[in-house]
């Protein structure tokens, strides 16, 4: 009995120290060893709006630093790869309203053009360019609707967001290769 026993904690020791193959989802790294340090330089801003710019790149170094394997720099200067981006559009929809026809919740939709370049090959290794980027925010129910204060107020935090999942997105696509 006893030799039958050490048999099956010896398999059982076995079989759970053999690896699944799974990991983290947003831990993996598909980009070359040689990319140890990326640059992202400040977002090009092609629309109305004052500082989207600064949100968007803010958002993406984080991101980057978060996954914790790179050095990001804000220059292109010193890196290994370069993550260039522009925000071509910007626009806040109404959509839903109240009885007296004042809008009550917003959509903003944001415009991108991003791309990620090996700055030793000169070779994109990841673009899109095109990126869209949605979400809906509400007034504060005891606010005017014709209140501009309240509704860059909220419209902040909306765009806090977006940029948010924006990064995000940006990240996750550029080191899991979607």
């Amino acid at each position: 009995m006893r030799r039958f026993l050490s048999v099956f904690v010896a398999a059982v020791l076995a079989a759970s120290s053999g690896g699944c193959g799974y990991s983290l989802a947003g831990r993996g790294s598909f980009l070359p060893a040689s990319i140890r340090v990326i640059g992202v330089p400040e977002f090009a801003n092609q629309t109305t709006y004052v500082e989207v710019e600064r949100r968007f790149t803010e958002r993406v170094r984080s991101e980057f630093i978060g996954r914790g394997r790179y050095q990001v720099l804000a220059q292109e200067a010193g890196a290994d790869a370069v993550l260039r981006g522009s925000i071509t559009n910007l626009s806040i929809v109404p959509a839903n309203f109240n009885d007296n026809q004042q809008a009550t919740r917003y959509i903003i939709v944001v415009n991108t053009k991003i791309e990620f370049v090996d700055l030793k090959t000169n070779k994109a290794l990841w673009e899109n360019p095109s990126m869209v980027f949605r979400e809906e925010y509400d007034l504060p129910a005891d606010t005017q609707a014709g209140n501009p204060s309240a509704f860059f107020g909220q419209g902040s935090n909306a765009l806090e967001r977006v940029a948010n999942d924006f990064a995000r997105s940006v990240v996750s696509a550029i080191l899991e290769a979607f």
